[in-house]
């Protein structure tokens, strides 16, 4: 099976930036050709859509929140997929999950992912 451990979480100033990683142990994202995605959920609020990203890398999508400040990267051969995400904002203050899915496409429902990470937090003050 695949476990996805997410780290990179912390506190920063709105405006500031932080990198997300997220790393998976048991098979490699390559031999199971997994397309990836990341997710967040606020308190009281639902599991939003952030950004995905084929198993080759070459097709993104990204959540109308997010887009023009995440980047969402992967590395094979390392196992491990990245957001970068700057212009940071407080309402991006979530908790946020790393997914996986046994397909190589994009999808942006949580539904088409069937491995998930622990969650990192990120906070972001004012």
């Amino acid at each position: 099976q695949v476990q996805l451990v997410e780290s990179g979480g912390g506190l920063v100033q709105a405006g500031g930036s932080l990198r997300l990683s997220c790393a998976a142990s048991g098979r490699t994202l390559s031999t199971y050709t997994m397309g990836m995605g990341w997710f967040r959920q606020a308190p009281g609020k639902e599991r939003e859509f952030v950004a995905a990203i084929s198993w080759t890398g070459g097709s993104t999508e990204y959540g109308d929140s997010v887009k023009g400040r995440f980047t969402i990267s992967r590395d094979n051969a390392k196992n491990t997929v990245y957001l970068q995400m700057t212009s940071l904002k407080p309402e991006d203050t979530a908790v946020y999950y790393c997914a996986a899915r046994s397909r190589s496409g994009v999808v942006v429902s949580s539904t088409g992912y069937n491995y998930w990470g622990q969650g990192t937090q990120v906070t972001v003050t004012s």
